[in-house]
């Protein structure tokens, strides 16, 4: 175990999925923020391939200059996967916007049983590099926004584990206090593990009404048009792994029993070995599997 100085970090023990009563989604209710694109939209997708609803809050209403979708066009394929979906033109970092989002789910929907928390910012600049409207940025949508749309739909919730099951799943790493994470990009690990608190303590607090809370992380690099942005985004991608394993490993964990698989910070390929998966090829691009780019954090 690590020390830093005279603390000794918490860690999260890690348990392996105890499978729900059920193994579908179908006809369950899934908020989530984000979802436009990536690793939201597969998720979203592969819910929608059993049959549920999902409802999306995302800022997205016209086509990114670089970014292809919108929460329109993931609506869109949202349905033409199997599922129902409700498009929510807000922002994760409005009270109002939030709420709204809440409201029209119950409305169109009838029931919220499980939240994403998808949305997320980055900035990887040191510290004397970030400029501070990024940092609040960052803030807001990953720790704030977390936090709001979680607190906003508890009382749904709530009544979701009193009918079924009902869960939180927020897409951050594990609190790994190894001091290199930190001194990459403090800004934005602050923000991500700012997230990861979030579960930490919705976990322990919700456990007694049975809203399992949990985080979910890749193990690799995940092809995504925001990686691809980047400088030799293409050669990355390519080292790295399919959304769709996220996807897969998410609904492992949203078809999980809540009152026992809480508190967890998982990631993608712990899921899906847990689930009896030892072939990854896949979902890789071409890189072998000992050549791909391990994820940050972990």
């Amino acid at each position: 175990m690590l020390l830093v100085g005279n603390i000794v970090p918490y860690t999260v023990p890690m348990t392996s999925i105890t499978p729900g009563t059920a193994a579908s989604l179908s006809g369950r209710t899934i908020l989530m923020s984000g979802g436009s694109r990536g690793i939201g939209l597969a998720i979203a997708k592969r819910a929608a391939a059993d049959g549920a609803n999902v409802a999306l809050l995302a800022k997205t209403a016209q086509p990114h200059a670089k970014l292809a979708g919108t929460v329109y066009t993931a609506a869109e394929e949202i349905q033409a996967a199997g599922g129902h979906a409700l498009p929510i033109v807000g922002d994760v970092r409005s009270d109002e916007d939030v709420a709204r989002a809440v409201e029209e789910t119950l409305e169109r929907f009838g029931d919220i049983d499980a939240v994403v928390n998808n949305a997320s910012a980055i900035d990887l600049s040191a510290t004397e590099a970030v400029d501070m409207k990024r940092y609040d940025l960052m803030q807001d949508i990953n720790v704030r926004g977390t936090f709001l749309l979680s607190k906003l739909s508890l009382p749904a919730l709530r009544d979701a584990a009193r009918t079924g099951g009902a869960h939180i799943l927020t897409l951050s790493p594990p609190l790994n206090l190894e001091p290199k994470w930190a001194g990459r990009h403090l800004a934005y690990t602050i923000a991500k593990y700012g997230m990861s608190l979030t579960t930490l303590g919705l976990a322990e607090e919700l456990r007694a009404a049975g809203i399992a809370v949990n985080s979910l992380w890749p193990a690799t690099l995940i092809d995504t048009a925001a990686i691809r942005a980047m400088p030799d985004g293409d050669t990355l991608a390519s080292a790295g792994r399919s959304p769709q394993i996220v996807a897969d490993a998410a609904h492992a964990i949203l078809t999980s029993d809540p009152r026992a698989t809480t508190g967890n910070f998982f990631t993608d390929e712990q899921v899906l070995r847990a689930a009896g998966v030892t072939d990854f090829t896949p979902y890789s691009l071409g890189a072998p599997e000992d050549r791909l780019v391990p994820d940050i954090f972990l």
